[in-house]
């Protein structure tokens, strides 16, 4: 089940932010991603670009994505932070996360025909727009168009990011 956007504060300022984290994204060269390492967890190409990873900056990264860096160290609570990019015909298959937190996507490339689904729900991406959703539940992510599908990946303390 997806959570309810408006329960946190910081969410209409990142989404106000949505345009130049975009442009940010698209200029780095796609060298710059990683594949994610769980490959297990998915079909076809899945890359991140980090820029925060267990509450600490990935300065060299930051410094490559310097206006998305300063959009999320706004949030409270913050601990992970990166673009994650799905190449078209990709799926990531149904697992759980094992931490007990949080996942924003700002959808920023949203082509059609790509969907997520958290336990039975099922919802689209919208670009400019944030998802939560608990990343201890269910999820799968498919992307059956023909284009890249590019959303920011946050995880943050749902306490702390209320305040």
């Amino acid at each position: 089940m997806f959570t309810d956007v408006g329960k946190f504060p910081f969410i209409p300022v990142l989404e106000s932010h949505y345009q130049g984290i975009k442009d940010e994204a698209l200029k780095l060269n796609k060298d710059e991603f990683m594949s994610w390492p769980e490959k297990f967890l998915y079909e076809g190409g899945w890359k991140v670009f980090g820029i925060y990873s267990g509450g600490k900056k990935m300065e060299r990264n930051a410094a490559l994505a310097p206006y998305t860096t300063k959009a999320v160290e706004a949030i409270p609570g913050l601990t992970i932070a990166g673009f994650s990019w799905l190449e078209p015909g990709a799926h990531i298959t149904p697992h759980v996360g094992k931490e007990v937190t949080l996942r924003c996507h700002l959808g920023l490339v949203v082509p059609p025909d790509c969907k997520f689904r958290v336990e039975k729900e099922t919802r689209e991406w919208q670009e400019g727009k944030c998802l939560i959703f608990d990343n201890t539940m269910e999820h799968e992510v498919w992307n059956n168009s023909d284009r890249v599908r590019i959303v920011l990946l946050l995880d943050f303390n749902q306490y702390a990011a209320r305040q």
